[in-house]
């Protein structure tokens, strides 16, 4: 048997998840096994959660997050300081 390397990508099927999804396709070699998973189903996003994913798209190689992915996601100290919150 061949050793694969299991490659996830959680998108959300928008324009720029679809250009992720064709980007890694493109650099995929026979020892990748990608799949694109659907973050409208509820046990996907469940597991996006539990992975930490906080934004898409997301690759995930081998049950980890990839390091581009990681540490994204809102900042709430950001978005305040940019006015939400604040009445005009």
């Amino acid at each position: 048997m061949t050793a694969k390397r299991r490659i996830e990508i959680f998108s959300a099927g928008c324009a720029v998840c679809n250009e992720v999804v064709e980007q890694v396709k493109s650099m995929a070699c026979p020892s990748c096994d990608i799949t694109v998973l659907d973050m409208h189903e509820q046990s996907i996003a469940a597991r996006a959660k539990v992975l930490g994913i906080k934004s898409l798209p997301a690759v995930v190689i081998d049950g980890k997050l990839a390091d581009c992915c990681a540490n994204r996601g809102i900042d709430e100290s950001v978005l305040r300081a940019a006015g939400v919150g604040s009445p005009i």
